[in-house]
């Protein structure tokens, strides 16, 4: 499955996203790299099969950067949802306390800091975690990352994860 072919199944009513998707596509704000790792990191955080098989087909990446904006999803998975909970919970103590999770691969990514960072803000974006996107959004600015590019990144989550969506709902009307 393509791209285009990603887009064709979008039903009417979604049309903005194919829209949206199309032009995400062709954004020149993030080279190749940081927008197919956007786009597979946060294809990934949503887990639904078809996007993820058509970024996947289509995904200008090599292994190693392909490798670390999986990670990105997957580390950000435990991540986003330990460090929510900590920002919710009304009771300080948690927050003294070490994390004790193993997250190893952000110190060493397997592709640029910068572009994992970017890629981590996306999957945080779909998670809903705000302490989680202010921490890498501070790295980010560390890096010299303009804030258009993580704009960008946040856009690129956002038409995925409500892509995702639709087609999961659809499959979910289609099976009952």
């Amino acid at each position: 499955m393509t791209m285009d072919d990603l887009r064709q199944t979008l039903p009417a009513y979604a049309k903005d996203l194919s829209l949206n998707l199309s032009s995400l596509l062709n954004e020149t704000v993030l080279n190749d790299q940081q927008k197919w790792g956007a786009l597979l990191a946060s294809a990934y955080a949503v887990g639904q099969p078809q996007v993820i098989q058509a970024i996947e087909a289509s995904a200008a990446l090599s292994p190693e950067a392909a490798e670390a904006a999986k990670a990105a999803a997957a580390i950000m998975g435990m991540n986003n949802v330990y460090y929510r909970s900590l920002h919710l919970m009304k009771n300080p103590e948690y927050r003294t306390m070490p994390a004790r999770l193993r997250m190893n691969i952000i110190a060493n990514p397997g592709a640029p800091k910068a572009d994992f960072e970017l890629w981590c803000t996306a999957v945080s974006a779909i998670n809903g975690c705000g302490l989680c996107l202010d921490s890498h959004e501070e790295e980010l600015r560390k890096h010299g990352v303009p804030a258009q590019n993580i704009q960008a990144a946040l856009r690129i989550a956002a038409v995925v994860n409500a892509v995702s969506r639709v087609l999961a709902a659809e499959a979910a009307a289609k099976a009952a």
